[in-house]
């Protein structure tokens, strides 16, 4: 039998620490005329929010050969390249001692370790990069015109992925744009429309359960948590399945379709409407079922609520001081108004065409970050150049 080729036998591997030198941040003082980036967490996936550091000789400065790496908190392990200026105290460095390395080839191969990274890393509380975990990373090094064209490669995987993700924004922009243009900035009421208690529009209210993380199950009944709720968008790229108990909490908990979900802790304000063909479905404690009256259009009220006045109404109830929540007195207590219902439906109507589209750019995006993967993975495998 004839032996397989294995491209990756033939690449030398080398660890982080024959290649970079790691370096810590320093926070910064901020300026706003300097021409020195103040580069922090978030810059490392996006340019959103440029922000610049005063001069300073204790400034640690990054060149775009840089590697940069999130080295305490949530995200931890986060990786950014191509950047110069001065790193905040949360980031670090990796800067190349040797000319054998492509920075965005590396800076590409810790991205896919970034699990490793999390796993390793020390801090009950706040977590942090394992130095030791880091240094003793081996990368595969194939001859550094192969890792140009790798990194290139994944490059142009990533930046189809980013197109679809912009995409998606730019969908979701536009249903706001146009619950705008047809009933107006709810805070001010421009076109006079009639106002409502949601009290008085509610037929059922509840909030979710605790404790049921002994019910977690492989399959069973969907169980709906703050991260499967958006700005009116119910999101399931990220579920959990159950194995409810028989009794009279895992029936108020159960939802139905037009039910209103509505974020009650943390992030206020975020809705979803359940549409008729959700499998079986229970909700936890961070999240509210508002059921209204069948006179009233449950996707116009969740848009409503999980727009800009709408959160400010949401805000200006919350009277946690510390940690956000809402009690079922201040949902009841919000003002919603209430154009004829007839445009109402012809606002859904359109949302729906704008949400069709947005699907479609969802399914794309599956489809972006699947090949951007795979690519990755095949990368350091030594199987995309060969």
């Amino acid at each position: 039998m004839t032996a397989k080729h294995n491209p990756s036998s033939l690449i030398n591997s080398f660890q982080i620490k024959g290649l970079f030198k790691v370096s810590k941040g320093k926070k910064c003082e901020e300026e706003s005329h300097s021409q020195l980036r103040y580069i922090q967490i978030e810059d490392l996936r996006h340019n959103n929010n440029l922000k610049y550091a005063a001069i300073d000789t204790k400034n640690v400065l990054c060149r775009k050969e840089d590697i940069i790496i999130a080295w305490d908190g949530a995200n931890a392990g986060t990786i950014g390249y191509g950047l110069e200026g001065a790193i905040g105290s949360t980031l670090a460095k990796l800067s190349p001692i040797t000319n054998t390395v492509f920075s965005p080839y590396a800076g590409r191969f810790l991205q896919s370790k970034f699990n490793f990274l999390r796993d390793n890393c020390t801090g009950a509380t706040i977590p942090h990069i394992s130095t030791p975990s880091l240094l003793g990373i081996k990368i595969p090094l194939p001859p550094l015109a192969e890792q140009q064209n790798i990194a290139s490669i994944l490059d142009a995987a990533d930046s189809l992925r980013q197109k679809d993700q912009q995409l998606i924004k730019k969908y979701t922009a536009l249903s706001h744009s146009l619950f705008l243009e047809m009933f107006g900035d709810p805070e001010t009421n421009p076109m006079g429309w009639e106002q409502l208690i949601l009290e008085d529009m509610v037929q059922f209210l509840t909030s979710g359960s605790r404790g049921w993380a002994q019910y977690y199950s492989d399959e069973g009944d969907l169980f709906l948590r703050i991260q499967n709720v958006g700005n009116n968008q119910l999101l399931l790229d990220n579920l959990t399945y159950v194995n409810p108990p028989n009794n009279a909490e895992a029936k108020r908990t159960t939802v139905k379709a037009g039910d209103i979900l509505l974020s009650i802790t943390a992030d206020l304000g975020r809705t979803a409407v359940i549409p008729a063909n959700l499998p079986k479905a229970h909700i936890n404690q961070h999240l509210a079922i508002i059921r209204l009256k069948d006179i009233y259009e449950p996707y116009y009220v969740s848009e409503y609520i999980s727009s800009v006045g709408g959160k400010r109404q949401l805000m200006k109830l919350d009277k946690s001081g510390v940690k956000a929540g809402l009690n079922f007195t201040d949902i009841k207590s919000l003002n919603i108004l209430n154009p004829p219902i007839d445009l109402q439906r012809q606002y859904l109507e359109r949302s729906r065409k704008v949400e069709a589209q947005k699907q479609i750019a969802q399914a794309s995006l599956q489809k972006s970050e699947n090949l951007f993967n795979s690519l990755l993975q095949r990368a350091f495998k030594g199987e995309l150049t060969t």
